[in-house]
């Protein structure tokens, strides 16, 4: 009899262990799930407020922002499944696991295996087995946490895009002052909106006529393509001068005060934030220049249709 009650015990330390571990597995579970949607909301949010929030409407910069956060959304999503259903939350999120594979197929795995594919393996692993209690919190902590990243990272860059200055002209200008006087090209074929490379901004740029509102058919050669100090110079914030200066030794711009994505250089309404410069770092790439200027080395070859240029001209010639 004796012998039957240890038995007994032992049965019921073995599974009161098993319980624990399942808990301790379905919280490792939350655990994952938390980081890497508080992850993909600081990635989020900072890519938002960078080459996102550009529409006239307020709805249209708030349908942008959900689809910056659709990761985070995805996320959490599969989380709150996995806590309230685990099985069929291990089953999602292994299939999620799956679906992202064939999806990224043909792209780079910088993040898409250490930042979605494995973690959502893992967790499908973890949700399925575990047993976590109690589901209220852990449905709390997955949903709050991001929620307060977005918010942490999110209050000083949506600051700074409410207070963007756009006189709504898009001529040419002329800005003088920091060392440069430049006449920027209209909107037009010397400041596209279209995705152009290198090599094809250098060619409307000889090609634009000297009112920079049409293509000649003969190479005009009054237009150029910006250097990196030209542009840096250039900078303005709230129609101001940003007091720019570049280190071409280093590779570096300073500012007396951070550039932003303003009149009169910039059109805050366009998705486009980079512009190519006219200098090369090699045969095979050249520097462009970022809104809030940084400048950065890119292949020549690049087209996508954030990236386009702005045609300058000595501003002697545009008096």
């Amino acid at each position: 009899m004796g012998s039957s009650v240890g038995d007994q015990g032992c049965c019921d330390g073995s599974t009161l262990m098993s319980q624990r571990q399942r808990n301790l597995l379905g919280w490792a579970a939350v655990e994952l799930s938390t980081l890497v949607a508080c992850f993909w909301a600081f990635w989020g949010v900072l890519e938002n407020f960078h080459e996102g929030w550009y529409g006239h409407a307020l709805w249209q910069n708030l349908a942008m922002m959900l689809h910056y956060q659709l990761m985070t959304i995805v996320f959490v999503a599969a989380a709150l499944i996995g806590i309230r259903w685990p099985v069929v939350g291990g089953g999602v999120h292994l299939a999620a696991a799956l679906l992202a594979l064939w999806f990224f197929r043909a792209a780079s795995a910088l993040l898409q295996y250490p930042f979605i594919i494995g973690p959502l393996a893992l967790m499908g692993v973890c949700y399925g087995f575990g047993r976590l209690q109690p589901r209220r919190r852990a449905a709390g902590i997955v949903v709050g946490l991001p929620l307060l990243t977005i918010f942490a990272f999110g209050v000083e860059p949506a600051y700074r895009v409410s207070q963007r200055k756009d006189d709504g002209d898009r001529s040419a200008r002329r800005i003088a002052g920091n060392g440069v006087d430049l006449i920027w090209a209209p909107e037009g074929p010397g400041w596209p909106r279209d995705g152009v490379t290198w090599e094809e901004a250098q060619r409307r740029c000889r090609y634009l006529a000297a009112d920079g509102m049409s293509l000649s058919d003969a190479p005009q050669d009054v237009w150029r393509l910006p250097t990196v100090e030209e542009a840096v110079r250039s900078m303005h914030r709230h129609g101001q001068h940003c007091g720019g200066t570049w280190d071409a030794a280093r590779r570096r711009a300073s500012y007396e005060r951070r550039p932003d994505k303003e009149s009169p250089l910039w059109d805050v309404h366009s998705l486009v934030i980079y512009w190519w410069t006219a200098i090369e770092v090699n045969e095979r790439e050249a520097f462009i220049i970022v809104y809030d200027g940084k400048a950065w080395p890119r292949p020549k070859s690049l087209r996508m249709s954030s990236l386009v240029f702005r045609a300058v001209r000595d501003g002697e010639t545009g008096k």
